[in-house]
């Protein structure tokens, strides 16, 4: 009989597989700002090779979540992982769009193969709000890491150091599934049925995530842009960037395991929208530096705070494991569509016209999550 607990070394190994596979959570400013300011692309083109990316990780997701249960996730991890490394490797070779575009969807493509066979996973145990918290607290001292000291880095070896670094997290995920995945006798059992048998708040649900995303990406993409055309020093937008990823480590996810049974999903996810909506329109909004910077901080945090109890909540509704096997589509079709969208918008009506649109996104979001919550094919046990 399976119980769903993990060792420490399978626990870890799916921590360093979610940090590896959610780069874009944490790097995401970096990222575009880095293929704009160091490579000389568009705001437009910047976003579209990070569009490539994620769009790449959806399709992969929702070939993979709907099979999870016919598939091997220990297997199939590791290999996707070193391919989504092999790609990132090819790409600090290159300069062209082109070739990076080819690369960045195929690199998602991988990715998003092997995280959904992680949060497929993750579902599968017997505490998966706490595992995916926990999986929050590993991502945001990552964040710390690659906020901090990748853009000193590119400022010695250039643009290409920051393909050598996902392909580096690529690879370290390879490994680290490769020798330490959970075993199928440490999970739960698997169920048997479809995702097409699922209740509507399950879909609902799913698609509130979807387009909280979107707005997260389409705001986050461009902070570092954001801040220095404000004209705050480097100095400080990087520390900006290096406390976002402190306030994720320190407060989102943690507060998240401790808040486990202490607030309800539903209210944390009615609400999660709204303030995203507050925080987008200060970062594109505000120019004033204290308000802005520890604003800009916790916009990540937000995210991971509301979908550490989404993912809990359709873990308990939905049992077959297949909807949080999609947790990359989810995350990944809204934020798919973030970073050219907020290029697009900034390059025609400026950057405070992403604030705008994204409270417009928000009140979708915060519909969609009501519906979910009130259906009543997709209530809750209760805890």
């Amino acid at each position: 009989m399976t119980s769903g607990k993990l060792g420490a070394s399978a626990l870890a190994a799916l921590l360093v597989a979610h940090c590896a596979g959610m780069l874009d959570l944490v790097a995401l400013p970096v990222w575009v700002g880095a293929l704009v300011e160091r490579f000389g692309f568009s705001p437009r083109s910047a976003g579209m090779l990070a569009t490539l990316f994620l769009l790449g990780a959806v399709v992969a997701s929702l070939l993979v979540a709907p099979r999870f249960h016919r598939l091997r996730p220990g297997v199939l991890s590791p290999v996707a992982f070193a391919l989504s490394a092999l790609a990132f490797a090819l790409a600090a070779t290159r300069s062209d769009l082109g070739s990076l575009a080819v690369l960045h969807l195929l690199a998602g493509l991988c990715t998003g193969t092997a995280l959904s066979a992680v949060h497929g996973t993750m579902g599968r145990t017997a505490r998966p709000h706490r595992v995916f918290a926990l999986a929050g607290v590993a991502v945001g001292a990552l964040g710390v890491v690659m906020l901090g000291v990748l853009p000193q880095i590119m400022i010695v070896a250039g643009g290409h150091a920051l393909f050598v670094a996902f392909a580096l997290a690529m690879a370290a995920a390879a490994a680290a599934t490769a020798l330490a995945f959970p075993k199928p006798e440490t999970l739960l059992a698997a169920q048997s049925h479809s995702l097409s048998g699922v209740g509507r708040g399950v879909w609902l649900i799913i698609l509130g995530i979807s387009t909280m995303t979107l707005n997260q990406a389409m705001v986050f993409s461009f902070v570092e842009v954001i801040g220095k055309m404000r004209g705050y020093p480097t100095g400080q937008v990087l520390g900006v960037l290096i406390a976002l990823g402190l306030v994720n480590f320190a407060l989102a996810a943690p507060l998240a395991v401790v808040l486990e049974h202490r607030i309800r999903a539903e209210t944390v996810v009615r609400l999660g929208p709204a303030v995203q909506a507050v925080f987008a329109l200060v970062v594109t909004g505000s120019g004033v530096f204290p308000l802005w910077a520890p604003v800009a901080a916790s916009f990540v945090a937000v995210q991971i705070f509301t979908h550490t109890f989404a993912f809990g909540l359709l873990a308990r509704i939905e049992p077959t494991g297949r909807a949080v096997a999609a947790t990359p589509a989810m995350l990944m079709s809204g934020a798919a569509l973030g970073p050219i969208l907020g290029g697009a918008l900034a390059e025609a009506f400026g950057y405070q016209a992403l604030g705008y649109v994204a409270v417009v996104i928000a009140l979708i979001s915060v519909v969609l999550f009501s519906l979910g919550c009130a259906d009543g094919r997709g209530r809750p046990v209760a805890a």
